[in-house]
């Protein structure tokens, strides 16, 4: 078997696959509530007394080695043990840091939740999103989980594809930790401002041109071109220098309005409009954001597989 496959094609296409079959099944055990635990337990040791700063940012950069570092000594010893284990194993990571078939079923339910009742609505979008959804109307309700829904197409799909093709499973994971300390820990409240501040800005780093990727993909595949001035145009005004261009490009596809005033840990944060159209958004909108969704991920899938055909191709022939 030549190596440029065993190395990318075979776990790329093998993890992408069980993803679409399996999902996250809750009764397999997940990397990344390891990484939370990992987070917790250094926050809890650190974030405290006056070098909150100094310990937040030697906490994101050891949690980072330290995944990086397991992952490549196993896949290395794996490997002297036999190649192949390196590609089962390799296989398993990728379906394990992906969130493709998760996320859009996380978000169908939303929409299927809400059009029982407005509190079946709010219950379920809690799941996915970090805000108060105690006091959300039907259409905060709908539109939180498009919103949702085109972020974690970069943070949960595009974005490991795009560090797994730079630097393979360890890079893959490396930025699922990241994601991970920013989910937890960078928020700009009381409590971690000072000690999430490195993990929130290693996880805009990570996810600057994923984010802008995601929103080209979600673009070109909607077959509209001209959006691309919308993007640029919304994308910039969400308070995240990455998640608004792939909610831009959502906006704007199905032409509707995301943004506004939400509610995270009893504090209301005013968010800027993404989008200029107010209007309703109902379950034939959702159906059309998962599709786009689709059609973008399996869009990434190939740039992968040529891009794995080109370079790695003539790298080792």
């Amino acid at each position: 078997m030549d190596t440029w496959i065993e190395m990318g094609l075979i776990p790329l296409l093998g993890g992408f696959l069980l993803d679409k079959l399996l999902g996250d099944p809750l009764w397999l055990p997940h990397p990344v509530v390891g990484f939370g635990k990992l987070i917790v337990r250094c926050e809890r040791r650190g974030n405290q007394g006056t070098h909150r700063k100094r310990n937040g940012a030697l906490t994101a950069v050891a949690l980072i080695l330290l995944v990086f570092l397991v992952s490549w000594g196993l896949l290395e010893a794996a490997n002297r043990v036999h190649p192949w284990l390196k590609v089962v194993l390799s296989v398993i990571a990728v379906f394990y840091c992906l969130a493709g078939k998760t996320l859009i079923d996380e978000v169908r339910r939303v929409f299927e939740a809400a059009d029982i009742s407005l509190e079946a609505g709010r219950k379920q979008v809690s799941r996915i999103v970090g805000r108060d959804t105690s006091a959300l109307s039907d259409q905060e309700v709908r539109t939180a989980a498009l919103e949702t829904l085109a972020e974690n197409l970069s943070d949960g799909v595009i974005a490991p594809l795009f560090w797994y093709f730079l630097l393979g499973v360890p890079g893959m994971l490396v930025y699922k930790m990241v994601n991970t300390l920013d989910s937890m820990i960078g928020y700009r409240n009381a409590r971690y401002k000072d000690f999430g501040c490195w993990a929130a800005r290693i996880d805009d780093v990570a996810n600057y041109i994923p984010a802008r990727l995601t929103a080209l993909l979600m673009v070109l595949v909607s077959g509209r071109w001209t959006l691309l001035k919308f993007v640029a145009h919304y994308g910039r005004m969400h308070a995240s220098p990455n998640s608004g261009y792939p909610e831009a490009a959502l906006a704007g596809i199905l032409n509707c309005r995301f943004g506004g005033p939400h509610d995270y840990f009893g504090e209301t944060v005013y968010k800027p409009f993404i989008g200029s159209n107010p209007r309703p958004v109902n379950s034939d909108d959702m159906r059309r954001a998962i599709r786009i969704n689709r059609l973008a991920e399996g869009g990434m899938v190939l740039l992968m597989v040529a891009g794995y055909v080109c370079f790695w191709g003539n790298v080792f022939g």
